[in-house]
């Protein structure tokens, strides 16, 4: 009897899991940035993002670019991380892929990189952040 009430809680997560695939299909086909991504991201990619602030009751665009050290593939919740230096201190922040607050997003650089995550950037200062551009 206990088996038979795991096999149902089973399928109801099957169930529920086959409705957020369908809802996150209906959203991605309408996405705002589905025209913007022409190029995919890749890990070690030096990006520019404009991106929307609210200042008030006015909207300015900030444009964010930083090397792109992390990537999350997870359906409508896409995200990258985004490392960038200010006055020698490193700032990272994450974007969603599928967000409307992004208005552009223009790869500047490729870079040659062996791993999934860059995360060991974040020991390392001056010179030594800079990567091999792919040719």
């Amino acid at each position: 009897m206990n088996n038979q009430i795991t096999m149902n809680s089973d399928k109801k997560k099957l169930i529920s899991i086959d409705y957020i695939q369908l809802i996150e299909k209906k959203f991605l086909d309408r996405s705002p940035n589905s025209s913007i991504l022409k190029e995919k991201i890749h890990i070690g990619d030096i990006l520019r993002i404009g991106y929307i602030i609210p200042e008030g009751e006015k909207e300015r665009t900030q444009y964010y670019e930083g090397l792109v050290i992390a990537k999350s593939n997870r359906g409508l919740g896409k995200s990258f991380t985004i490392r960038r230096s200010v006055q020698g201190i490193g700032i990272e922040q994450i974007f969603l892929l599928n967000s409307p607050k992004i208005l552009s997003i223009t790869k500047k650089q490729s870079s040659k990189v062996r791993r999934a995550k860059l995360y060991f950037i974040r020991a390392l200062r001056g010179k030594s952040t800079k990567l091999k551009a792919k040719l």
